[in-house]
């Protein structure tokens, strides 16, 4: 099982309704709202790496998400051997891909 934390940022005007449509995904939760500044934290739980990712998709597909990023992932007892990252994970030159507004 992978459990991510996935920290979103909504539409204020729309959180409610975004809280509602990420807690309809398959083994979404919300646990933190802060409603003033459209920020909400989500955990995930996920069979695999690959369902982990494609949940983290849908969720940044939300209607009124305004971003999503994984800031916290747990891997237990996944026996699957991965040849590579995810593209997704993975930058050109192999390394881990982050996104820029955290490198400043």
């Amino acid at each position: 099982m992978n459990l991510s934390g996935i920290l979103v940022v909504a539409d204020r005007d729309w959180q409610t309704a975004v809280i509602t449509a990420l807690e309809a995904l398959p083994g979404v939760s919300v646990h933190q709202v802060d409603r003033s500044t459209g920020r909400l934290i989500a955990v995930q739980e996920a069979d695999d790496i690959n369902a982990e990712i494609e949940g983290l998709r849908r969720i940044k597909a939300a209607p009124h998400v305004i971003m999503a990023e994984m800031v916290y992932h747990y891997l237990a007892e996944d026996n699957t051997e991965y040849p590579a990252l995810p593209p997704e994970l993975a930058a050109q030159d192999g390394s881990c891909a982050v996104p820029a507004y955290l490198m400043d």
